[in-house]
């Protein structure tokens, strides 16, 4: 095919003939049209990651707790990295094995991918080698996803997380072509939320792609019954609602879960997930994980992260703060549950209205 293509590509350069010249006239010329179009030659991966990658996807498989990582800003609306660093740090001292990076969470669609490559990047070398790093690469163009990808693996991530086409769906096929392309470029986690795409994964699909060499698993968000049909399969499953995870870890065999609220809460959803089935501690998280999405997230996160001192009142839109009711159901809950379960040493606030900051350009 290389051979082929770079004969092609030879053959469609100019090509100009010269027409024979009548007594008196100017010497013409003649355009001869291309033999053959030219072809784009197969990707091919930059170095041979056979080895690591089988190494890499069993080391993912096994994570129980993945946070779901919240990216802070300056008042200029620049990553707050400062803020970022001390977050993930909370993440690592209280158990947790991995963290997404540009996610939903953490505001992937609101990042250029220069912004979004680079915080890959900086939490590969700066966590690395304390927790699995993996990257949200995904996109709806199958293009953008692949190239996303591989730079993502260049600067170090360890996997990619890849959701489904939304707004321009596709069909079950196309779902199938796109996938099998991302899934060559290195460990991935299949991520499927149709709350956000407008598109379920069926379960068709995922059984057509399980055993490719560098598939982990999924991140599966349409409930328990879906991964116990999974997991009943031996594909590997994180559940990705914190509502229902207790349950999907010690009930359906989910191997964890891809959490949102361990942003808050780390050791206790170490707790959750590691320590053995516990209802009383799952019963008592709930109203702060019904609280948390209330609003579509990453919004009570934000909030929440904000009051407890974490991070700057920044958000970029369009997301903007909850209201003064809910921040002070938050103070409440924190009380209930005990400051001393929650990320930052400050003590938790409601926040004036006038101390937020949105931001409309950034």
């Amino acid at each position: 095919m290389l051979a082929s293509s770079a004969g092609c590509l030879r053959s469609s350069s100019l090509d100009l003939r010269i027409s024979a010249r009548a007594p008196g006239h100017a010497r013409r010329y003649r355009w001869i049209p291309s033999r053959c179009a030219v072809l784009q030659a197969p990707p091919l991966p930059m170095i041979n990651r056979e080895l690591r990658n089988i190494s890499l996807m069993e080391d993912i498989k096994k994570l129980k707790l993945i946070t779901a990582v919240k990216t802070p800003y300056l008042p200029d609306g620049r990553f707050d990295l400062e803020a970022y660093d001390k977050l993930v740090h909370y993440q690592i001292e209280h158990g947790v094995e991995g963290v997404i990076v540009g996610g939903t969470t953490g505001e992937g669609q609101l990042m250029g991918w220069d912004e979004h490559i680079m915080l890959i990047s900086h939490t590969v070398n700066y966590f690395g080698e304390m927790i699995k790093v993996i990257g949200n690469t995904g996109s709806n163009s199958t293009g953008e996803a692949m190239h996303a990808t591989e730079q993502g693996f260049a600067v170090g991530m360890h996997a990619a997380l890849h959701i489904n086409p939304y707004y321009g769906k596709t069909s079950h096929d196309g779902l199938l072509l796109h996938f099998q392309s991302v899934l060559s470029m290195g460990p991935a986690v299949i991520y499927n939320v149709p709350a956000r795409t407008g598109q379920d994964i069926p379960p068709s699909v995922i059984e057509k792609l399980k055993d490719l060499p560098n598939f982990c698993g999924v991140k599966e968000c349409v409930g328990n019954d879906r991964i116990k049909s999974y997991t009943e399969h031996g594909i590997v499953v994180w559940s990705g609602n914190d509502d229902q995870c207790h349950d999907a870890r010690w009930d359906f065999g989910a191997r964890g879960v891809i959490s949102v609220v361990s942003n808050l809460i780390p050791g206790l959803m170490h707790d959750l997930m590691i320590k053995g089935k516990n209802k009383k501690l799952n019963e008592k998280l709930l109203p702060l994980i019904e609280w948390l999405f209330a609003e579509p997230n990453p919004i009570g996160l934000n909030t929440a992260l904000a009051q407890l001192g974490v991070v700057r009142p920044v958000f970029r839109l369009p997301y903007a703060p909850l209201n003064l009711r809910k921040r002070q159901e938050f103070v409440g809950l924190v009380e209930d549950i005990g400051r001393e379960h929650f990320v930052g040493t400050n003590d938790v606030q409601v926040l004036s209205d006038e101390d937020f900051l949105v931001l409309q350009r950034y």
